[in-house]
């Protein structure tokens, strides 16, 4: 199940949302937000899958909401003006519905969504997405050679020879990661299980990188790769 919530300043937008959405069955709708902040308070809180999310809001319009968002979150940007499409466009939207919309456009949108949730399952061992540089960024998992938390931020090396910065925590990467292939292995490190070479004195050999290993994972990581 696709989880939802909309974030529209018109509570009569948002009842539409909502009574199209119970129209669909492949989409939850669980909140709704008539303030831009309340719903990106929500956000920082509780996975959500997708985005409704008005552009034209007092305070904070949806496009500068969507660049705070920290998670890894579809949006589908609804507005009445046409020509604010193109940069929604270049935020990675999935799609732009213009006011107002009927049920076909806006389950056509849906369906976007249900197809693009459904490659990412059937795919999962393979790759992940991550939103970076205001877009989704496709990542090889085979690829990864080590991720690294810095702040309120993740730095993730890539083979070595690049590195992907992404706005997101620990916590919400895991959830991405499979966990058979995937260790968190201090407070500031996730390593690929199969890319470790060696494990000497609290440190992990990648290839020419060595990670340390955290007191509160030592335990975690010696029965694992003692085992």
């Amino acid at each position: 199940m696709i989880r939802a919530i909309a974030i529209d300043d018109e509570p009569i937008a948002l009842k539409v949302i909502e009574n199209f959405c119970h129209e669909i069955e492949a989409i939850t709708i669980e909140k709704t937000f008539t303030n831009a902040e309340d719903g990106l308070k929500y956000l920082k809180k509780f996975p959500t899958d997708i985005i409704f999310l008005d552009i034209e809001m007092p305070n904070l319009n949806g496009i500068d909401l969507y660049k705070q968002i920290q998670q890894n979150t579809l949006v589908i940007f609804i507005t009445s003006r046409p020509d604010y499409a193109v940069e929604g466009f270049n935020l990675s939207a999935l799609d732009y519905l213009l006011k107002p919309f009927t049920f076909e456009r806006f389950k056509q949108a849906t369906d976007k969504a249900r197809d693009y949730f459904a490659s990412s399952n059937n795919q999962k061992a393979q790759h992940i997405f991550v939103r970076a540089d205001y877009r989704l960024q496709k990542i090889m998992l085979d690829d990864i050679m080590c991720i690294e938390a810095l702040d309120d931020y993740l730095k993730i090396y890539i083979n070595n020879q690049k590195t992907i910065v992404a706005r997101m925590t620990m916590k919400a990467m895991l959830e991405k990661l499979p966990s058979t292939e995937f260790m968190r292995v201090h407070r500031s490190f996730i390593v690929p299980i199969k890319k470790v070479e060696s494990l000497r004195n609290k440190m992990l050999q990648l290839g020419d990188k060595k990670i340390p290993v955290g007191n509160s994972y030592e335990e975690d990581v010696l029965k694992h790769f003692s085992a």
